[in-house]
């Protein structure tokens, strides 16, 4: 079976490996915090070994969810909520890849009954306000942003500052966006999708060099997306630099050429 085309994340997804299994590892420990000394071979009424089992299985599935197989991280995160139907994070990272297989319906459920387990998760309430950004309620998305920021459990509120940033680039509130964005690079420095988010700015201000700055960064600290290369590609040709804008067109035809940046190469949209 072709494994479905897994597109870098727009934004930032919204979580980490690292963010992930911390997160899967709080919850169970919060569960644990639950069980009597009585019976400690039980989690919040659940036996320790199908806790353990659903934390693996969601672990694979996010494995496999970062390295594009969306088809088995959907199978092993489905397997993780069979198991144990009240662990939040196998929701939670399942509601990300049905987001990518556009089931949007159904990813929504799962977040809801993430937060319906874990309604504090600030992990769940980062990933929930990035799916409602995503999918055109960035108004609505900020709440759970702001709720994952607040929380001083959270380890990785850096992704929260950033999608909240992206977001209010979205609404045309650009002041607070930089504001965020900024706070973002300050917990995580040189952050090229943080360094993305920020030349947005300046770009959309009509300030081309200050975007172009930006993304000479960006290009810098690794293999730049499809994104970041239309961007790019649009910042030189403002500022007629003909030579470096089809240098990257050329970039984008080579390694994104199913990319809807490409398409829109192709079609002249440089707007």
């Amino acid at each position: 079976m072709k494994l479905l085309e897994f597109r870098k994340l727009s934004v930032c997804v919204c979580v980490s490996l690292v963010a992930l299994f911390s997160a899967s590892m709080a919850y169970g420990q919060n569960q644990n915090s639950n069980t009597s000394s009585a019976d400690s071979s039980t989690t919040s009424g659940k036996p320790k070994d199908i806790v353990t089992r659903a934390k693996l299985h969601t672990e694979l599935g996010a494995l496999y969810f970062q390295s594009g197989n969306l088809i088995v991280a959907l199978e092993e995160l489905t397997i993780a909520t069979s198991i144990n139907p009240d662990y939040a994070p196998a929701y939670s990272t399942r509601g990300l890849v049905l987001y990518y297989i556009k089931e949007l319906a159904s990813a929504e459920s799962d977040f809801k009954r993430a937060l319906g387990i874990a309604e504090n998760d600030p992990e769940i309430n980062n990933n929930y306000g990035w799916f409602l950004c995503q999918t055109g309620k960035e108004r609505e998305s900020l709440p759970y942003f702001d709720k994952a920021m607040k929380n001083p459990l959270y380890q990785t509120p850096a992704l929260a500052y950033l999608n909240a940033g992206a977001c209010y680039i979205k609404l045309g509130e650009l002041d607070t966006a930089e504001e965020h964005i900024r706070k973002s690079l300050r917990l995580m420095p040189e952050n090229p999708q943080a360094l993305f988010q920020l030349a947005q700015i300046p770009y959309q201000r009509g300030n081309f060099d200050g975007a172009r700055e930006y993304l000479k960064n960006v290009t810098r600290s690794g293999e730049p997306s499809a994104e970041v290369l239309w961007l790019y590609l649009r910042v030189e040709r403002r500022l007629g630099d003909n030579s470096t804008e089809s240098s990257l067109a050329a970039q984008l035809r080579r390694k994104y050429p199913d990319s809807p940046e490409y398409q829109e190469l192709l079609r002249g949209n440089f707007e």
